[in-house]
């Protein structure tokens, strides 16, 4: 054999033999899986978090509804509808709920019925202020009517021609009662339920303001005024009337009410109205 085409030995046994790479692959290993077990945890995390929310929002709504029915003493079967704003988790680890609704087509509070939406923020829930509560109240014609049960002039019913209210009784005239019929534009001043006259009808004929006045003297000067009707006494010390607009056939009513009601006994107690 020539020395150009030399046979090279056989490697000596027990020396080591360094592996051959072949340029452009790697070595075979094991797979990277912590991307794949960090997406499991992600989704396991957020599937809990779903529930939990889920959870917390089916339990809330009959917690806050046994205890309004509780505190203000209404029946059991109350008709009662709770909503809460926003995710619910990070509200309930803070002690707060940022705002409550609530909302009942019926409800008799005081001797008043009506239906009432009421909204409530910066709710605690472990005692203390409520952040603010407003509130609409909506009563028919004879809901109405109850409420003027203590105005100057003595009201049979009521009846509404929106924006304004038609207010029926009878007065004494030379002896005799005669039907009287006020159109009245209702609103809120101070508190108060005021009634500014309109238009005035007596026996059913329309009567011009000023010849009310000098026909029936100081009656006539007191049907023809804007009437000052004060419901304190039939509320808590904590809830002012704000405003009053009618509505169709209902007035609408709005509500503040002080954030302190849950805390102090006194707003809770029935307010006063000024006596002469």
């Amino acid at each position: 054999m020539s020395e150009d085409n030399r046979t090279l030995p056989y490697p000596e046994s027990g020396q080591d033999h360094p592996t051959l790479v072949i340029p452009g692959e790697r070595a075979a290993g094991p797979r990277l899986r912590w991307p794949w077990v960090l997406l499991v945890v992600v989704v396991v995390v957020a599937a809990l978090a779903v529930a939990a929310e889920l959870l917390a929002r089916s339990i809330l709504p009959g917690v806050v509804r046994s205890t309004v029915i509780e505190q203000l003493q209404l029946p059991q079967d109350q008709q009662l509808d709770v909503e809460a704003d926003g995710i619910l988790l990070p509200q309930l680890i803070a002690g707060r709920l940022d705002d409550l609704h609530l909302s009942t087509d019926r409800v008799t509070v005081e001797g008043v019925t009506g239906a009432a939406d009421v909204t409530a923020t910066g709710v605690p829930l472990r005692g203390g202020e409520l952040g603010g509560v407003t509130g609409t109240v909506r009563i028919d014609e004879s809901q109405f009517a109850a409420l003027l049960s203590d105005a100057e002039v003595p009201i049979d019913s009521v009846s509404f021609a929106e924006p304004d209210a038609v207010v029926s009784g009878t007065v004494p005239v030379l002896g005799m009662s005669v039907p009287l019929s006020l159109t009245v534009t209702p609103s809120v001043a101070g508190g108060d339920l005021t009634l500014s006259p309109k238009a005035v009808a007596i026996g059913g004929v329309e009567v011009d303001a000023d010849q009310v006045r000098s026909t029936l003297g100081s009656l006539g000067e007191q049907l023809t005024r804007t009437w000052t009707v004060c419901i304190a006494d039939r509320l808590p010390a904590g809830v002012v009337l704000t405003g009053l607009e009618v509505v169709g056939t209902e007035a609408v009513i709005d509500v503040d009410v002080d954030g302190a009601i849950v805390t102090e006994e006194t707003l809770r107690d029935r307010g006063a109205c000024p006596r002469d």
